[in-house]
């Protein structure tokens, strides 16, 4: 194993920091920044945890020239033998963020910066921001408030992540498409630590931007996933065979106008069109959604981030969604009955 120096860890404005979940996109986050020079901590189990002590955390890539060197971490399944951090970035699938959410308190000091890198509506989207909705719990995707509880939402920055990767074995990561990385501030503006983090980001490689109000690139990226993600589980197809099947994509588009009209009461409006997404949705050609990937094996589908959400922001909004009522009981009770929900 190596470990890159291209930077002194003492230069960054976060030398510290902590992967919670260190599958595609955790894995991909962490490996890009360990050889940047940080100094990373991973908090991992099982398979993961082994591999990542035997031989480090590895990237490779579709374009070998940016593959990557195993990295060697400090990993563990206890967060008070990682120890307190500047960063923590929380990339773990929604299903399973109740349990680490108290898992992690020994990586938190009142300063450190939590970075969710996460799919779908984040239990934070309606806190503390300028969005018209009285009651801001999200009983779906944060059921008692203990997510809210646990980690303060005045340390959080939000992180949208327009890439694609996949976990080959355990702690080996190959990516394949998509460099970007949004973050902002979950109640809206700017600030001195997001642009720290972008600019530390943008050294380690990614294409990391700032965003003023990081609910919009939220809600843009859920416009296009919430459907095809659920649509490809229950079928088992990929993403150019649902949109060759027009009828299948004209329930997408009357989902994708339900959100878009929810989106609009909450004054976070999308300028396009469905069949303006379904392009770019085109373009992947024959891909195949985390979501079909989680139900190949066996795994708990993201369901509540994804489509609950929508459903409970479409009650608090008062619009009517029957589109996307359908699309979740059917991907609800499929889900069901593999017990991955």
């Amino acid at each position: 194993m190596t470990s890159s120096t291209s930077a002194s860890s003492s230069t960054l404005p976060y030398p510290r920091v902590a992967v919670v979940g260190a599958g595609a996109i955790g894995g991909w986050i962490g490996a890009r920044l360990t050889a940047q020079g940080t100094h990373l901590s991973v908090l991992a189990r099982g398979a993961t945890l082994a591999a990542l002590r035997r031989n480090g955390l590895r990237l490779s890539s579709a374009q070998p020239e940016h593959d990557l060197p195993a990295q060697r971490v400090h990993a563990s399944d206890q967060a008070a033998e990682l120890g307190p951090q500047d960063v923590v970035v929380i990339a773990v699938k929604a299903p399973a963020l109740a349990t680490v959410a108290t898992q992690i308190a020994p990586l938190l000091r009142p300063d450190t910066v939590i970075l969710t890198a996460m799919n779908g509506v984040p239990w934070w989207f309606l806190e503390g921001g300028p969005l018209a909705v009285a009651d801001q719990r999200l009983e779906s995707v944060d059921p008692g408030g203990h997510i809210a509880h646990a980690l303060p939402t005045a340390q959080v920055l939000g992180c949208v992540v327009h890439a694609s990767c996949a976990v080959t074995a355990p702690a080996h990561i190959r990516h394949h498409f998509g460099n970007g990385l949004i973050v902002g501030e979950t109640t809206g503006g700017t600030s001195t630590r997001a642009h720290a983090l972008v600019q530390q980001l943008c050294a380690a490689g990614f294409q990391a931007t700032v965003s003023e109000r990081i609910q919009q690139d939220i809600w843009y990226k859920l416009w296009g996933n919430m459907t095809v993600n659920p649509i490809s589980a229950l079928t088992g197809a990929t993403t150019d065979r649902i949109m060759d099947d027009d009828l299948v994509r004209g329930f997408i588009s009357a989902i994708m106008l339900e959100a878009k009209a929810i989106g609009a009461a909450l004054g976070l409006p999308i300028a396009q069109h469905p069949e303006d997404r379904h392009a770019v949705t085109r373009k992947l050609g024959a891909f195949r959604t985390s979501m079909l990937q989680d139900v190949e094996a066996g795994k708990p589908v993201e369901l509540d981030a994804l489509v609950t959400a929508v459903r409970e922001l479409g009650q608090k909004t008062h619009i009517p969604i029957p589109y996307t009522d359908a699309l979740l009981g059917l991907a609800r009770l499929h889900a069901r009955q593999r017990g991955l929900y």
